[in-house]
Order: C-alpha cells, then sequence, then structure tokens
C-alpha cells in the first residue's frame, strides 16, 4: 500500500489528471493526494512529466519497503533529508520538522558561510546544518535497504529556434499562459495577486480575475513602486491594497524572518516580502506572484553583458549575486576553506551548457542556483509562515519550453529585456507598462541601515561574542565603518553579514 507522507504544493492540471487516473471528485487536500498516488501507481519514477504546478512529497510504499521523494523541476517547494547515526532517514519540507525528530543532532556547517557570505544564499546539495542535505531541484529520491539513490530526471535545455518572429512568440506565450491561468484556482477559490510596478507581475493581474491587488511601499518616493502598481491595479479596474514599510517596522520583524526561512538569506528583499504576505494574508489565503520569469525570459539588466563576458562567464558567474571576493572572505573568516569555492558549485551546469550562448548560460544558471537558492526558498517560507499560499502562473514548464526556444536576440537588446515576453503583455496591457523598464523590487535599506535611528542591532551584532567565533571582529567592522563613511556599496556585506548573525541567534543561542 501507497502512503503519501510529506507534500507541499499546488497540482495545477488537476481536472485533466483526475479524468485520465479515474478520481472521482474530491476535496482538494485529498484529490491531491489521489493524484499523486495514483500517479505514482501508473508513471512511477516518470510521474512529474505529467503533473503541471509546484510540488515537493514523499512516498512510502509498504509492501516494497520502499521511500520515494520527488522535488518538481525548478524547486519551487522546497525538501530535505537527514540519515541518523543508527542509520535512519528523516525528511520532510520543512528544516524544523526534521530537527524535531528523534535522532537529529543540530551542528553548524560552517563551510557555508563562505559560500553565503559570495551569493547571499545556499546552494548546492549542503544546507547550514551539518548532515541534512536539499534534494536538488529535477531529482528523485529512493531509499531501498538503507540506501539512498538519487535520480535527476529533469534539467533545463535551450534550442533556440530562429524561424519565429517576435509576434509569433508572444502568441505562443500568451495562448500558454490563459491556459495555465485557467487551471491555477479552482471556481470556488479566492484570490488576489501581488503587484510591483514590473511587467511580470502586471500581466499575471491583467490575464487573471483577481479582484484585488497587493503592493508594499515605502515613504521614500524614490523607491517606492507601489504607486505605478496603483496606477496598473487602477487600468485593469482591480482594487488595490498597499502595505507601508517603516524602517522601524523592517528591522524589527528580521529576527521572524530568519527563523521562519530555516537558513539565512542575505536578500533584503525577503524582509519586505514578509511584511507583504502578513499584510496580504489578512484579506486572502492565495495569492499570485511573477516569479520565475526574469529567469525564463532575460529580465535582467545585466544579461545585457552576457555576449561581452562570453567564454569568461564560467570563471566567475555564479548566479544572481556575487557580493564578495575570496581575498575578502580570507580576511575577514576566523575559519577559510581553501578547497570549497562558489565557483565549483556551477562547474556542473557550465559543462551541460558549453554549446549554448552566453544569454543562455546565464540564465541557465540562474535557473538552477538563484531561483532554488533565494527566490522560491523566500516565496516557500515567508507565504507558509504568514499562512498565505503562493501561487506562481509563470514559473511553469509549459512556460519555460517557450522560453528555452526563444532566441536571445528576441529576450534582450541595448535597450531592452525580456522582449517577447513584453511584447505577449503589450496585449492586455498598455504599451508603457509592458515595456516599462526594469526596477526590481528595491527596499531602502541601503539608507536605512547607515541611520543610527535603525542599526543599533547591525552594530551590536558586529561585535558580539556570536561574531568573534566566525569572523575577525575589526575586519568586519571596517566593512561597516567604509560603509557608513559613505561607501553605499558595502550595505550588501554588511547586511549578509548581520543577516548570518541574526539567523545564527535564533537556532544556535535562543533554542
Amino acid at each position: 500500500m501507497l502512503h503519501l507522507k510529506h507534500y507541499s504544493g499546488h497540482i495545477r492540471n488537476h481536472k485533466a489528471l483526475c479524468k485520465e487516473l479515474n478520481i472521482s471528485p474530491l476535496p482538494r487536500e485529498a484529490r491531491e493526494e489521489a493524484i499523486i498516488l495514483a500517479a505514482y501507481k501508473k508513471w512511477g519514477t516518470e510521474m512529474a512529466n505529467h503533473i503541471y504546478g509546484m510540488f515537493a512529497f514523499a512516498i512510502f510504499d509498504d509492501e516494497a519497503d520502499t521511500l520515494f521523494c520527488l522535488r518538481d523541476q525548478f524547486g519551487t517547494k522546497p525538501f530535505y533529508y537527514y540519515e541518523t547515526e543508527d542509520g535512519r532517514l528523516l525528511y520532510s519540507t520543512s528544516i524544523r520538522e526534521i530537527m524535531e525528530q528523534d535522532g537529529f543532532k543540530k551542528e553548524l556547517n560552517d563551510k557555508l558561510l563562505q559560500i553565503y557570505l559570495t551569493m547571499t544564499y545556499t546552494t548546492g546539495e549542503e544546507t547550514f546544518f551539518k548532515g541534512l542535505k536539499k534534494l536538488l531541484p529535477g531529482r528523485y529520491l529512493i531509499r531501498k535497504n538503507g540506501k539512498n539513490e538519487i535520480t535527476r530526471y529533469w534539467k533545463p535545455t535551450f534550442n533556440p529556434d530562429n524561424s519565429k518572429t517576435k509576434e509569433e512568440w508572444a502568441n505562443e506565450i500568451h495562448s500558454t499562459l490563459k491556459t495555465i491561468m485557467a487551471e491555477v484556482k479552482d471556481e470556488d477559490e479566492y484570490v488576489e495577486s501581488f503587484l510591483s510596478g514590473g511587467v511580470d507581475s502586471s500581466y499575471v493581474l491583467a490575464v487573471s480575475d483577481a479582484p484585488g491587488a497587493n503592493s508594499c511601499g515605502y515613504d521614500d518616493s524614490r523607491l517606492d513602486e507601489s504607486g505605478l502598481a496603483k496606477v496598473t491595479a487602477d487600468i485593469l479596474k482591480r482594487k488595490f491594497n498597499r502595505c507601508l514599510i517603516t524602517p522601524e517596522a523592517y528591522f524589527n520583524i528580521v529576527p521572524y524572518v530568519m527563523y521562519n526561512m530555516e537558513q539565512p538569506l542575505g536578500d533584503a528583499s525577503a524582509v519586505a516580502f514578509a511584511l507583504g504576505c502578513i499584510a496580504t494574508a489578512k484579506g486572502t489565503k492565495i495569492c499570485y506572484s511573477g516569479e520565475g520569469a526574469d529567469e525564463f525570459f532575460g529580465g535582467y539588466n545585466m544579461y545585457r553583458n552576457a555576449e561581452r563576458y562570453g567564454d569568461n562567464l564560467k570563471t566567475f558567474y555564479v548566479g544572481n549575486t556575487n557580493i564578495m571576493k575570496e581575498e575578502e572572505k580570507k580576511q575577514i573568516l576566523k575559519k577559510y576553506y581553501d578547497d570549497f569555492l562558489p565557483i565549483d558549485l556551477v562547474k556542473d551546469i557550465y559543462e551541460e551548457n558549453e554549446h549554448l550562448d552566453p544569454l543562455s548560460k546565464m540564465t541557465d544558471v540562474d535557473i538552477q542556483v538563484w531561483l532554488e537558492g533565494d527566490i522560491y526558498l523566500n516565496v516557500d517560507k515567508m507565504s507558509r509562515a504568514a499562512n498565505l499560499e503562493v501561487r506562481m502562473p509563470l514559473t511553469d514548464i509549459r512556460i519555460f519550453d517557450i522560453a528555452s526556444r526563444i532566441p536571445a536576440s528576441l529576450k534582450v537588446d541595448e535597450e531592452q529585456n525580456k522582449i517577447a515576453l513584453r511584447t505577449a503583455a503589450a496585449k492586455v496591457l498598455p504599451e508603457e507598462i509592458a515595456f516599462r523598464k526594469k526596477l526590481g523590487f528595491v527596499v531602502p535599506i541601503r539608507m536605512w541601515m547607515a541611520d543610527s535611528r535603525y542599526n543599533g542591532d547591525v552594530k551590536a551584532k558586529f561585535n558580539s561574542d556570536i561574531a568573534a567565533k566566525f569572523f575577525n571582529i575589526d575586519a568586519i567592522n571596517a566593512i561597516f565603518d567604509e560603509y557608513i563613511g559613505g561607501n553605499s556599496d558595502n550595505w550588501r556585506k554588511v547586511w549578509t553579514i548581520y543577516t548570518f548573525l541574526v539567523w545564527y541567534e535564533e537556532y544556535f543561542v535562543k533554542r
């Protein structure tokens, strides 16, 4: 008999699957359990090829005495496992659930700190807890007779097709997204949508029937996108909710964020997103978001440099963030591992994509590393902490299939990014919104953290006994002092060190 032991996610094509697998109408939770078990019976280890959506789960077959664990293609939902000293496997979609089980021994994996100081997140199988591993995206794990076997069932592949026009690609994107939007909610579900000033969330809102849009804003008009978001909501005739984020609220919630993230994350937008989730959950329990489009369709400004980087990419490009070089880390870390470098964690990806154009190489790295390690982790952990379910229609294997075939010239040029996607979005949005330049999810932390009214805890952590365990105190304070003195580029380094210290205190001092 099969048992669904752990599951996190949402199955989009449930109507088609229920028909194919002869599953009668059921409430959502029972329906998705029935789909997963029936799909495993019918397709076995190939079941993920038939399911559209976001998912990570474990199935135990008591007749075969076999455990089957699977994570979706992009890693939108996490899955962790840990082998105890007596040979048992602990597993869950939550690190804290594993920590609470008998046999887990909490030890810091301090090697990851030097990866974190470069990337601001963790990548690869290892976590900050020694022995506790992530099942990577597009993999499944089979445990039988006390042994684990991990198989990769999917990886990003790119096959540029120059035979289609920009309009033809836009039509394919648009028709596919409309199909997905028809699947992504049940008729009786109430769903709102996150909305920034950018095209991705605007496009999702425009194609959806969500009656409300939710945005975060700040008092500083230079960094506040919520005004642009309201213009979009007004044009689309949707109600608009704005969560005003103050510096006091931002700094106060950092421990909550690091605790619920379960691993440190140095992405400053994660704190703002957490506050946005809490505010949004007051009005709805399900919300759309636009993640995935930047990486699939070439949305970041740095992608315009892809051709200039060329073959040099494999010597330095480890993903969307790279904030600290090895020489600087040697100066600030008490313990440095010469054989544990960020670039080593992406070597296999470059071996896979050696034949690709430079833009495809960059996006391939970001899809496999940055999306999983930062973006999807943030969305999953902060939404779950707020009891909010976030669904990402643009993160779909069918959308990626289109993006993987679009040539680089129709993704970015000297003037614009996400060209094909923006052209699709212009079918339902005014051109000034569809082709608006990307601002990103900006947070005024660069200014706030230099303000003595708000940076007291940062200073305290930088001079704490915890900091002294890992860092040369004088060296990290020199970085902080340079930042206060006007070198605003140092803010990411300060923030990344600070978030690690807050996380460590939450997991190794308080608990």
